[in-house]
C-alpha cells in the first residue's frame, strides 16, 4: 500500500494510537485504505479488514447521492480541509452523530482524504440533557403559581418569574433594573438593607416575618400581605439569594370572612340559645299558671264541694231543729184552746212552759247561726277583762242547770288565782257549749267534772262527762261546721257549737284537745293564755 512508505514510529504514534477514527480514505478507490484500531472499533467492526471488506462502502447513515459526494470532494479538493456534522453507521446498523473531519492529501500522484471522525454522541446528550434541565427549569420558574425574585448579594434583581412581574405591576425589563428594597414598603426598606447584609453574612433557607405580618409593595406604591420565603446559592462563588413571595391577599380576606362567618354563627347561636330559654321560661310561666289555675280551681270545686256539702247539712239539721221545736209549739197551742175552763189553769201553764222552752231553743239555734256570722265576717273580738273564774264558772253552771237529766251533777274543782284577765264573754260561751254537750251526752245519775288550774300564764280548764263518748273516727272531723257524730244523731243538736269553741279559742289565742273513748266519757281540755295584773 502507498500509505507504507510514510510509516516510522511517529506516524504509527499519531495514527495507530489516535483515539477516535482516523482513517485514509481513497478517492480512486472509493474506500477507506487503512483505518486505526479505535476507528474500527469505533464503528462496530472486529477488524480492519472486515471494515475494508464491507461491501456497503459508506460510513454514513444516507449516503450521499453521486452529485453530492463528487461536490464535496471537490470543496475538500479545493480547500484541503472540510468539517461537517453527519449521522454515522455502524456495522451494527445503528446510527450515531459524529464530526466528520476532511483533509485531502496527495501522496504517490494519487489523491487520498485523511478522515477524521469524532463521536458526538455524548455530546448531544449533554446538549438534550442541559435542553430537558432548563425546560424543567424554565416550567417551574416561569410558570410558578407564586412570585420568585433572585437578587445578587447587592440586592439588585437578577431574575423574576411571571408571576412576580403579576404580582409587583412590573414589566420584565422594568423588574429587572431594580434593587429588592424597591419591593419592600417604604416605612421599613432603610431598614430592609441591614437584614440583607444579615441574610448575606449567614444565608440559611428560612420563613421570612415569623409571627409578623409582612406586606409588600407594587409599583405603584401600594401594599399587600404576602408570605416570604428565602433560599440562595453561589454560581462562581457569587451568592444568589431566592425570594418565594406568596400574595396572601385573598387568604387573608377569606380568613376575615371566616371569622366574621364564625362570629355571625356565635351570635346566631347565642340568639337561638337566648330563645329557647325565653320560651322555655314563657312555657315554664304558662305551665305555672296553668298549675295554679288547676289549683284555683280545684279549690273553688273543692269550696263548691264543701259549701254543697254545708247546704246539705244544714237543710238536714234545720228540718230537723226547726221541726221539733215549733212542732211543740203548734201542740201546746191546740191543747191551749181546748183548755178554757180556770180548773184547766195549770194545764195552759204547763204548755205556755213548753211554748217558751221551745222558743228559747229556736233562739239558741238563730244565736249559734248568727255567732257563726260574726266569726267568720271577723266581727267578733278579744278583749280581755278582769275575770272572777269561780264566779264565771256558777254563773255558767247555773245558765245550764235546766239542761241536767234526773241524778246528773257538775263538780268543780278550781285551782287558780282569784282573778285572771280574760275576755270573760268568749270564755263563758265556751264553758255554756262545754257544759251544755257533757249534760246533753250524758245519762242519768252522771257526774260532769270541771277542772281549772294554771302555770306559768297559761289557763287550764277541762270539762269531762261519762257520757256515750266519740268514735276515733268522728272526732276528726268534730270541729267542722255541722257535723255530728254518727252515735248522737238521734239527740238535738246543730253541729256547730265544737266549730264555735274552736273559733273563740283561736280568738283567745287558745287550743283544744279531745280525749273520747266510745260509751265511757270525753274530755275536752282547753289551754288559754291568760295576763297577769295581779299588781292592779
Amino acid at each position: 500500500m502507498p500509505t507504507n512508505l510514510y510509516r516510522n514510529p511517529l506516524t504509527e504514534i499519531l495514527f495507530e494510537q489516535a483515539p477516535g477514527f482516523v482513517g485514509l480514505y481513497d478517492l480512486a478507490h472509493g474506500w477507506f485504505t487503512h483505518v486505526n484500531p479505535a476507528g474500527y472499533q469505533l464503528l462496530g467492526y472486529p477488524s480492519a479488514q472486515a471494515l475494508y471488506d464491507d461491501p456497503a462502502r459508506t460510513l454514513r447513515a444516507r449516503q450521499l447521492t453521486p452529485d453530492a459526494w463528487s461536490q464535496l470532494c471537490q470543496e475538500v479538493l479545493r480547500d484541503g480541509h472540510h468539517t461537517i456534522e453527519a449521522e454515522m453507521r455502524r456495522q451494527s446498523g445503528d446510527t450515531f452523530w459524529a464530526q466528520l473531519e476532511l483533509t485531502s492529501l496527495r501522496l504517490d500522484g494519487h489523491d487520498y482524504f485523511l478522515v477524521r471522525l469524532t463521536d458526538m454522541e455524548r455530546l448531544y446528550a449533554a446538549e438534550r440533557r442541559l435542553a430537558q434541565s432548563v425546560g424543567r427549569f424554565e416550567a417551574v420558574f416561569a410558570h410558578a403559581t407564586i412570585g420568585i425574585v433572585v437578587c445578587n448579594r447587592q440586592g439588585d434583581i437578577v431574575l423574576a418569574n411571571e408571576q412576580a412581574h403579576h404580582q409587583f405591576g412590573y414589566s420584565a425589563e422594568a423588574l429587572m433594573s431594580q434593587g429588592i428594597e424597591a419591593l419592600v414598603p417604604e416605612a421599613v426598606a432603610h431598614h430592609h438593607a441591614n437584614l440583607r447584609a444579615s441574610f448575606n453574612a449567614h444565608p440559611q433557607v428560612r420563613s421570612m416575618g415569623v409571627n409578623r405580618d409582612l406586606t409588600a409593595r407594587r409599583r405603584d406604591g401600594s401594599v399587600f400581605p404576602v408570605e416570604v420565603s428565602l433560599s440562595h446559592f453561589k454560581l462562581e462563588e457569587e451568592l444568589f439569594v431566592v425570594a418565594y413571595i406568596i400574595d396572601i391577599t385573598f387568604k387573608q380576606d377569606a380568613e376575615r370572612e371566616l371569622i366574621t362567618q364564625r362570629q355571625r354563627v356565635e351570635r346566631l347561636n347565642t340568639e337561638l340559645e337566648q330563645k329557647v330559654a325565653d320560651r322555655t321560661h314563657a312555657l315554664e310561666t304558662t305551665l305555672a299558671q296553668l298549675e295554679l289555675r288547676s289549683q284555683e280551681l280545684s279549690q273553688a270545686l273543692a269550696a263548691e264541694q264543701e259549701l254543697g256539702e254545708l247546704k246539705s247539712r244544714f237543710v238536714s239539721m234545720a228540718s230537723h231543729e226547726f221541726r221539733t221545736p215549733l212542732t211543740g209549739v203548734l201542740t201546746s197551742a191546740a191543747l191551749i184552746e181546748k183548755y178554757v175552763t180556770t180548773e184547766q189553769q195549770d194545764k195552759r201553764q204547763r204548755h205556755l212552759e213548753r211554748i217558751r222552752t221551745s222558743v228559747k231553743h229556736l233562739t239558741d239555734i238563730l244565736e249559734e247561726f248568727l255567732s257563726v256570722g260574726r266569726i267568720e265576717e271577723g266581727r267578733v273580738q278579744a278583749h280581755p277583762t278582769r275575770v272572777e273564774l269561780p264566779t264565771l264558772l256558777r254563773e255558767t253552771m247555773a245558765d245550764v242547770q235546766g239542761l241536767r237529766k234526773p241524778g246528773q251533777r257538775i263538780e268543780p274543782e278550781l285551782v287558780v288565782p282569784a282573778t285572771l284577765w280574760l275576755d270573760a264573754s268568749l270564755l263563758r260561751k265556751v264553758l255554756v257549749n262545754l257544759l251544755s254537750n257533757a249534760l246533753k251526752y250524758s245519762g242519768e245519775d252522771t257526774t260532769v267534772t270541771v277542772r281549772a288550774s294554771e302555770a306559768a300564764g297559761w289557763l287550764t280548764l277541762s270539762v269531762q262527762d261519762q257520757g256515750i263518748g266519740i268514735s276515733a273516727e268522728d272526732q276528726e272531723h268534730l270541729f267542722e261546721r255541722f257535723f255530728r257524730a254518727r252515735n248522737a244523731t238521734n239527740l238535738p243538736g246543730t253541729g256547730l257549737g265544737l266549730y264555735i269553741v274552736a273559733r273563740y279559742l283561736d280568738l283567745l289565742g287558745g287550743t283544744i284537745n279531745m280525749q273520747s273513748t266510745l260509751n265511757v266519757g270525753t274530755t275536752v281540755t282547753l289551754t288559754i293564755p291568760y295576763e297577769d295584773h295581779s299588781a292592779d
